[in-house]
């Protein structure tokens, strides 16, 4: 089992930046791809970014060119620094990791954190 722990959400008037932090713990062998999405009440999941362990990158559409994603493999951890925040950024936003086990990718979801784009 994998543990994520996020941090660094809250409130910031648009034009804003935050800074979202993500850290494993427990059986953190073979992490694969470390990310982020988001999700708006009434709305599915979307993807923010993602970072593959040979460091290929993807970042959603609405996103590209103001957010960045980064990952410390010796930390097991995965950052997400959002810069120009507007206010349809305001959601709750998951770290998700993926752990190759026995020939199997597995899936674990962080409890989100909400971030809140207002004046």
């Amino acid at each position: 089992q994998v543990q994520l722990v996020e941090s660094g959400g809250g409130m910031v008037q648009p034009g804003g930046s935050l800074r979202l932090s993500c850290a494993a713990s427990g059986s953190i062998f073979r992490l694969t791809t470390l990310g982020w999405f988001r999700q708006v009440p009434g709305q599915e999941r979307e993807l923010v970014a993602t970072m593959s362990d040979g460091n290929n990158i993807i970042y959603g559409e609405s996103v590209k060119g103001r957010f960045t994603i980064s990952r410390d493999n010796a930390k097991n951890a995965v950052a997400l620094q959002m810069n120009s925040l507007k206010p349809e950024d305001t959601a709750v936003y998951y770290c998700r990791v993926t752990q190759l086990r026995l020939g199997y990718t597995y899936v674990y979801w962080g409890q989100g954190t909400q971030v809140t784009v207002s004046s």
